[in-house]
C-alpha cells in the first residue's frame, strides 16, 4: 500500500472568506457551507 494524504484540516478565522477563496478563486467542488460552520472542499 502507497502512503499518501486523504484528509487536511484548515483552521481559519474567516470562514465565509476563505470559502470564496476555494469556491470561487480555486474552482474547488465543495459540501456544505460557512452557515454549516464546517466545509468540505474535494480537489
Amino acid at each position: 500500500m502507497e502512503p499518501g494524504i486523504s484528509l487536511i484540516a484548515l483552521g481559519v478565522s474567516d470562514l465565509e472568506r476563505s470559502f470564496r477563496f476555494y469556491r470561487d478563486g480555486l474552482g474547488l467542488p465543495t459540501t456544505g457551507g460557512p452557515e454549516d460552520g464546517i466545509v468540505f472542499f474535494q480537489p
